[in-house]
């Protein structure tokens, strides 16, 4: 027995791969993790018995040992400040505190106000009008907020910089707009845990009877998530939704802006259904922490889970030119072994390196986000050919203009001539890989045209991704979502830290 416990720890140093060396010794391989950061959209400043259902579910987590992420409507804080509910506020203290808009549903919502703005106008608007909101709930819960959230489906890429500007980190919430597969990426710079998949399926029916239909889609996931390295699952409620009998933001339904004297309270639901909701969070979560490898996180903690390994790495020649090789013309983000990269990041880096002309010795960093192009600009469908010195005089101008304007030009001028910039990042990237072993760079540069392979995570306008019963009737923005297509040169997976 001393022999083979002697071979079976030989073997396990040996052999690199784990899973192997459990096996070699009866034990089966480590399963994932699965992290569940559970929040909630803490907006109804209407209902005073909502006060008392956000109490409720602050401080039963907290008695389990759970900190959850409460996203606070900026005047929902100021009215808990006027009613003098400090025990509402000391238990949600003690969670992660998010932000989740100024007033909600009062008209014009974020993405009404920014449809008809464009990128650099848009982004002066939401801090106008959301950050007197934003530092509210931080005075008020003396908590800086860690995540924003849109109202609804009130969405809008120019929220992007002006919360990166006020040091938020997460872009939290659920929504169809933007998203990567169901997994956390990044976009806009920001950490973006949004549009998913297993959490909305554990969501309660209307009269929260599917507790053991719940239960069984967990299990589910748990079981595929753990065998395949874990994951994450976000999973999100509303605290009036466990008591009311009608959303309250429905006083603002299809573009209504009555006065504060004209807003109506919704009755309570009956007190069995009150209390058959509560028991349907108290029971689900309790199952869910009943499985060993389930961990709860905020906010906060997701950030530092998903940290953005590419902002604190130091690029060699080497990983340049591995970079450069790795694009194609269908421009798309690229996943290494401790980070990945947007297209915009591999266009700063190849601009930089080439445009400096650096040696073997030199390195690369990326200090500073980098936005896609701020306009939508039409694609040339032919070849642009020009001479490498009118090329390299271009190539100067890019990385000027990114080092400049922390952006992705709407175009690269040849001259006279624009074209657009995934065309020349493939070009670019092309006579990099070329001329790294000291070769000469061709006497004249063919231009073609590439694509922007990311933006398909973009979804197209249409009635479905703005259907919030909120709006007036028939609002979209195809404008939003042009710009919003600009950003997919931002956007790339979030790779986990543990």
């Amino acid at each position: 027995m001393k022999r083979l416990a002697i071979l079976s720890r030989v073997v396990c140093v040996a052999l690199p791969v784990l899973a192997l060396c459990a096996s070699l010794i009866g034990q089966k391989p480590a399963r994932g993790k699965i992290y569940i950061l559970l929040w909630f959209d803490t907006e109804d400043y209407i209902l005073p018995e909502s006060d008392d259902a956000a109490k409720r579910l602050a401080t039963f987590l907290t008695e389990q040992g759970i900190q959850a992420t409460f996203k606070v409507v900026g005047e929902k804080a100021r009215t808990l400040e006027r009613r003098h509910r400090t025990d509402v506020i000391e238990a949600l203290q003690k969670h992660a505190i998010g932000y989740h808009a100024n007033t909600h549903s009062q008209h014009p919502t974020p993405a009404e106000y920014e449809s008809l703005l464009d990128w650099e106008a848009g982004a002066a608007e939401f801090t106008r009008r959301e950050r007197p909101g934003y530092d509210d709930v931080k005075r008020i819960f003396q908590q800086k907020p860690c995540c924003y959230g849109q109202p609804g489906s009130s969405w809008a890429p120019q929220a992007f910089p002006s919360l990166a500007s006020w040091g938020v980190g997460l872009y939290l919430d659920e929504a169809e707009h933007v998203g990567l597969n169901g997994q956390p990426f990044y976009y806009g710079g920001l950490l973006n845990i949004f549009n998913t998949k297993e959490g909305p399926q554990l969501r309660p029916n209307d009269e929260w009877t599917n507790m053991e239909e719940s239960k069984t889609k967990f299990r589910q996931f748990y079981e595929q998530m753990t065998s395949n390295d874990g994951g994450l699952i976000s999973l999100y409620f509303h605290p009036c939704e466990f008591i009311h009998s009608q959303f309250w933001d429905m006083n603002f339904a299809r573009g209504r802006n009555p006065p504060r004297e004209q807003w109506r309270t919704y009755p309570l639901r009956p007190a069995d259904s009150r209390e058959r909701a509560f028991r349907y969070f108290e029971q689900l979560i309790r199952y869910m922490k009943s499985f060993p490898q389930v961990r709860f996180i905020t906010g906060p903690q997701a950030i530092r889970l998903y940290a953005d390994g590419a902002r604190e790495h130091r690029f060699s020649a080497s990983e340049l030119l591995e970079i450069a090789r790795q694009v194609q013309p269908e421009v798309n983000f690229q996943v290494r072994a401790a980070y990945t990269l947007s297209p915009a990041e591999v266009m700063t880096l190849l601009a930089e390196w080439n445009a400096a002309k650096l040696g073997p010795e030199a390195s690369a960093a990326l200090p500073f986000t980098v936005y896609g192009p701020s306009l939508p600009w039409p694609r040339p469908t032919e070849s642009v050919q020009v001479p490498w010195p009118q090329f390299d005089r271009s190539l100067q101008d890019l990385n000027s203009f990114i080092q400049h304007n922390h952006q992705i030009p709407n175009a690269v001028w040849l001259g006279s001539k624009p074209v657009a910039p995934e065309a020349f990042l493939v070009a670019m990237a092309k006579i990099a890989s070329n001329t790294a072993g000291g070769g000469a760079p061709p006497e004249l540069v063919t231009v073609a045209p590439a694509r922007l392979a990311t933006e398909k995570y973009i979804a197209l306008d249409s009635p479905e991704i703005w259907s919030w019963p909120i709006f007036p009737e028939g609002f979209h923005s195809e404008h939003l979502m042009d710009l919003a297509r600009g950003q997919a040169w931002t956007l790339k997976p979030a790779k986990r830290s543990e």
